[in-house]
C-alpha cells in the first residue's frame, strides 16, 4: 500500500490545525482517549509513526481509506472494530473538510468507503439480579461516604443505563429530588431525561444528604479518610476502579462498566418494556442498537432446541 509521507512542506505547525485534534476535542473524556488510540493505529499503518496529531489527514483519499479497511480485515480485526476505526476516520475527514483543508469532492469520495457487513454479538455480559444485590450490599457495608456514593453510582448506572462518561458529567442541578427527574448529557451533547425510582432514588437521596448542596459535580471524590475535600468531578478511571473494587468485595466476577448498561437494556426488555421506549431511555441513536441487547430471541431459540430429542443413551 502506498504510504502518505508527511513532508516538511505539508506538516502542520499548530496542533489546532490538525483534523484529528479538532475531531477529538468534541468527544467525551473516555471517547477521546479511545479514539486517539484508534487514530494513532491508522497513522501508524500509513506512515509507521503512531501519532495522529502530526498526521496529514487532509491528504487521505478514497483509495487510502479503502486500503485501511483492507489491511484491517487482513489483520483479523473484528467487523465491529473495523467499523469503529472507519467511523473515526470519517469523523476526522469531516473536520478536515469543515476546516477547508480538503475539497467537498475529495471528502465525499473518501468517506464513501462502506463499513464491513457482519452480525456480531455485543461484547460483555449481563449481570444477574443477585450480582446487583451483592454490589449494593458491599457498598452498604462500607459506612464511609464512599460507600454511600458508590451505591448511588451503581444504582444510576443500572436503573438509568448511564455510560461512565455520563455519570461523571452529571451536576447537582441535573437532578430534581422531588420528582426523580435526572437530565443526562449523552454522546454528542444530546440530552435525555431519566427517571429514578425506588432503590436508585433512595441511594441517590442518601448520597445527597452526605454530599450537601454545594454546586458542582453530582459525584465527587472521597479521600482515604472518608472526607469530601473537593467538589471537582470524579474521573472515568475512578468509576472503573470503583466498580472493580466493589465487585471484588461482593464476590462478583469481573464485568465492565458498559455491562451495567447492557444489563439495564436487557432487563427492561425482559420485563416487557417497549423496545422504542428502551432505546430512548438508553440514548441510542438507532433502535437497531438496542435490539442487539435483546436476549429474548435467544431464550426462544433455547426453548425450541429443547423440543428436539437426540436418541443417544451414553456409553455402557
Amino acid at each position: 500500500m502506498n504510504q502518505i509521507i508527511q513532508s516538511p512542506q505539508n506538516s502542520l505547525d499548530r496542533i489546532d490545525q490538525n483534523a484529528a485534534a479538532m475531531y477529538l476535542v468534541g468527544l467525551s473524556e473516555s471517547g477521546r482517549y479511545t479514539m486517539k488510540h484508534t487514530l494513532d493505529l491508522v497513522a501508524s499503518m500509513m506512515t509507521g509513526e503512531a501519532n495522529a496529531l502530526i498526521f496529514a489527514w487532509q491528504e487521505l483519499r478514497f483509495q487510502h481509506v479503502t486500503a485501511i479497511r483492507s489491511q484491517l480485515e487482513g489483520k483479523g480485526y473484528k467487523p465491529a472494530t473495523i467499523n469503529k476505526i472507519l467511523a473515526a476516520v470519517r469523523g476526522v475527514l469531516r473536520s478536515a473538510w469543515q476546516a477547508g483543508q480538503m475539497s467537498a469532492e475529495d471528502y465525499q469520495k473518501a468517506v464513501s468507503v462502506k463499513s464491513v457487513k457482519a452480525t456480531t454479538l455485543p461484547a460483555g455480559r449481563e449481570l444477574q439480579s443477585g450480582e446487583i444485590s451483592a454490589l449494593m450490599e458491599a457498598c452498604e457495608d462500607d459506612k464511609t461516604p464512599a460507600g454511600v456514593r458508590d451505591a448511588a453510582v451503581i444504582g444510576l448506572m443500572y436503573a438509568a443505563g448511564l455510560r461512565r462518561a455520563e455519570v461523571i458529567t452529571l451536576d447537582l442541578a441535573d437532578y430534581d429530588q422531588d420528582t426523580g427527574r435526572l437530565t443526562v448529557r449523552g454522546k454528542g451533547n444530546k440530552e435525555r431525561i431519566a427517571w429514578l425510582t425506588d432503590g436508585a432514588a433512595r441511594a441517590l437521596g442518601d448520597w445527597l444528604s452526605v454530599r450537601g448542596g454545594v454546586p458542582g459535580a453530582l459525584f465527587v471524590p472521597v479521600n482515604k479518610g472518608g472526607r469530601i475535600t473537593t467538589y471537582s468531578r470524579m474521573t472515568s478511571k475512578a468509576v472503573y476502579n470503583m466498580l472493580e473494587k466493589r465487585a471484588e468485595q461482593a464476590g462478583v466476577k469481573h464485568f465492565s462498566p458498559h455491562d451495567m448498561r447492557r444489563t439495564f437494556v436487557s432487563d427492561l426488555l425482559d420485563a416487557g418494556a417497549d423496545i422504542v421506549t428502551v432505546s430512548k431511555m438508553a440514548g441510542h441513536a438507532n433502535v437497531s442498537t438496542t435490539a442487539r441487547y435483546d436476549r429474548r430471541p435467544e431464550d426462544a431459540k433455547r426453548k425450541a432446541a429443547g423440543m428436539l430429542h437426540v436418541p443417544y443413551h451414553g456409553r455402557a
